[in-house]
């Protein structure tokens, strides 16, 4: 009786099945949840900036008139969210919208 070793072509099919099955399911997935993860990066962003708007209000007695004051005087670093939208300042109130 001979001793073989190795797979069938039969089971390699059945690995490779399953093996694209769990890839149609996971990437539309990962997709999805890495936009959610951009959206909560804006929303961080804004929190942050809105913090530091106030920041600039305390020491300089007047709020910020544009985001890009906030970012030459070295308030904040980023003024463009992850997912792509613009941060703006009115009354010293932070909102982000798309670009």
């Amino acid at each position: 009786m001979k001793n073989e070793k190795g797979f069938t072509l039969i089971e390699m099919l059945i690995v490779l099945l399953v093996i694209s099955v769990l890839l149609i399911i996971t990437i539309p997935n990962m997709t999805k949840n890495s936009q959610n993860i951009r959206d909560k990066g804006c929303e961080a962003l804004t929190a942050t900036a809105e913090a530091q708007a106030e920041a600039y209000f305390l020491d300089n007695d007047a709020y910020p008139t544009t985001i890009d004051v906030l970012k030459t005087e070295g308030y904040l670093k980023e003024t463009k969210c992850p997912n792509g939208d613009t941060l703006t300042i009115t009354d010293g109130k932070v909102d982000h919208a798309p670009s």
